[in-house]
């Protein structure tokens, strides 16, 4: 069941949903869930608890304003072009300090889907000691002609078809959730976004899980990401969309715990590991 907490961002007060998993394991290590650009708690499913059952980890997942149950966007709030980067260097430390989150003494990891994917990147770059590291599913460092073409055309379903009324199960104002992601997605100006220049900073390890057959994005997402910073590990996987945590979850679930035991965690549980592909 979702909790909810009050914090202070972009000069106003936002609710946020959120859902503690495993909370009792204070002696693991806490993983922070960010969702995808229509996301939220609920549309996470089964997954989060699956993947900190099967790692014996402690899990926090939210929904960024906007999204969820969390405090819902203004009906004249239109989203900016740095919209991701408001989302990692300010909501994100914020809501972690009203939460009691010690991101110095046990920074936390993140794993990040598609926009969460950008945020895990953008505050892993602005704040490097307090973050332990990062999994991104189908990240976006740049904007593709896909990209845009596949929210061109989930925009046309929301208009035409029951994408608003499926969405209004996850969110408590669907047309809040879809118009801020599908409307500054589709702003002439973002089509310059990037944070390509802004990660090479990053040294915490990363792993960068992509499938081929993504309709929002091709393999120089994740390429980009590991040309940009040392080390990281990429994982393609066939047969699979732009929801590997979906398509192949444990796919996904071997390959962060091969993550994890390379950087030295102790306990994890046991299982077959699915080494990273280049």
């Amino acid at each position: 069941m979702s909790s909810f907490i009050d914090v202070d961002w972009a000069g106003r007060r936002v609710r946020i949903e959120h859902v503690w998993l495993r909370a009792q394991r204070r002696d693991r290590p806490l993983v922070v869930f960010l969702h995808e650009g229509l996301g939220s708690v609920s549309m996470w499913r089964d997954f989060p608890a699956r993947l900190c059952e099967a790692l014996d980890l402690r899990g926090l997942v939210y929904s960024r304003p906007g999204y969820g149950r969390s405090t819902p966007r203004a009906s004249d709030e239109a989203w900016l072009p740095d919209f991701m980067h408001r989302q990692a260097h300010e909501l994100l430390p914020a809501l972690l300090a009203a939460l009691d989150v010690d991101v110095q003494h046990a920074p936390p990891w993140l794993l990040g889907h598609s926009d969460g994917g950008s945020i895990a990147l953008l505050y892993a770059a602005r704040f490097p000691q307090a973050l332990a590291g990062a999994v991104l599913l189908a990240p976006h460092i740049l904007v593709e002609d896909i990209s845009v073409a596949s929210i061109a055309k989930a925009r046309d379903a929301y208009r035409e078809t029951d994408l608003r009324e499926r969405l209004a199960r996850h969110h408590d104002d669907p047309d809040s959730a879809f118009g801020g992601w599908n409307d500054v997605w589709l702003l002439p100006e973002f089509r310059h976004w990037s944070i390509a220049d802004e990660i090479g900073t990053i040294r915490c390890p990363l792993l960068a899980i992509q499938g081929e057959d993504d309709e929002y994005g091709t393999l120089a997402q994740v390429h980009g990401i590991q040309e940009r910073v040392p080390g990281t590990r990429v994982l393609v996987l066939p047969r699979c969309g732009h929801s590997p945590h979906r398509d192949q979850p444990q796919a996904v679930i071997d390959a962060m715990r091969a993550l994890l035991a390379d950087a030295g965690i102790p306990g994890l549980a046991q299982g077959t590991k699915t080494p990273p592909t280049d």
